[in-house]
């Protein structure tokens, strides 16, 4: 990362209808920065990320992706972004090399075979450059919409909630792959739901209901929010989690597994009410960092939904 600014925008807004969907979102994503967008389903994820890309032209707010204006440049943004859908949107009856190469000609790409063979190459997808689309498993599809992507060489990847419905073993890949590109210079925003996705972004932000409550890196966001947190090991957790809701100074509890996380803003008042409602059992207290899924459990329950529908 170098500090060259890949996507700089301000107060974003888009209304569907009567119903105000993103709300003043400000996005900065530098070169070689791969940028997490976090949020449940409906925030307003896709409709930023549209926005950002040209391909939704904003109500009302200003900015620049790749350098161009996302108002008047939309078409030179295009060219030189690459954008993942959510849903898989390949032909299950030609090859992977069938696929790469019908949309290297859709957009007239010249020497097109030299420009599949290096994208199979890439994605290492030579050894399956044969095999029917229909027949791949959601990591090697994934690897087939990437290698989509990458055919024209972009500076920037939009990818919205690329690893949804894939193993843990295609998706730790996947998240290898986009550290190497990341290394190149190439900048990334990445929506996804999965924690441990997040972590492996260097920076963040989380959306819900469309606005923008969190941004920063992973330590910067679980800062921001000064919330204390401890983990109860023992038994019957699910009662005691019921038993704390409305004790000093407990914003809420969350069960992970066979541990109970309880977080709230006033250290010493969640300190007394957790040892007052342990005293006497066998539960083991213990203090922690607060982690990203805290965070974003908390930032998610303190939300207003003001949209009044969902995106």
């Amino acid at each position: 990362m170098n500090g060259e600014r890949v996507i700089d925008v301000r107060d974003l807004n888009k209304h569907f209808g009567d119903k105000h969907v993103v709300r003043n979102v400000s996005l900065q994503v530098d070169r070689g920065e791969i940028f997490g967008f976090l949020g449940p389903n409906g925030s307003g994820k896709t409709t930023t990320i549209r926005m950002v890309c040209g391909l939704l032209t904003p109500d009302s707010g200003r900015g620049t992706c790749l350098g161009y204006d996302i108002l008047r440049e939309s078409e030179k943004i295009k060219r030189e972004a690459g954008y993942m859908t959510q849903k898989f949107s390949f032909w299950d009856d030609l090859s992977i090399r069938e696929n790469l190469d019908f949309v290297a000609r859709m957009y007239g790409m010249r020497p097109r075979r030299k420009i599949v063979d290096d994208a199979l190459a890439q994605l290492g997808l030579v050894d399956r450059a044969e095999q029917l689309t229909g027949a791949l498993s959601g990591g090697w599809k994934q690897r087939l919409a990437l290698a989509a992507c990458m055919l024209h060489r972009p500076k920037l990847l939009l990818l919205d909630e690329p690893t949804a419905g894939v193993d843990p073993s295609a998706r730790r890949d996947f998240w290898e792959e986009l550290h190497r590109l990341a290394a190149q210079g190439i900048s990334v925003l990445v929506s996804t739901h999965y924690m441990d996705e997040a972590e492996r972004c260097h920076k963040l932000a989380y959306i819900a209901y469309g606005e923008l409550l969190a941004q920063g890196t992973a330590a910067e966001v679980a800062a921001a929010q000064k919330l204390s947190t401890w983990i109860v090991h023992g038994e019957d957790l699910g009662a005691l989690a019921e038993a704390l809701k409305k004790s000093p100074g407990v914003e809420q509890t969350v069960l992970f597994g066979a541990a109970l996380h309880a977080s709230g803003r006033d250290g010493a008042a969640l300190e007394r009410s957790l040892r007052e409602a342990t005293a006497g059992t066998a539960c083991r207290l213990e203090r922690t960092d607060t982690g990203l899924e805290d965070v974003f459990i908390h930032l998610m329950n303190h939300a207003v939904d003001r949209t009044g529908f969902r995106k």
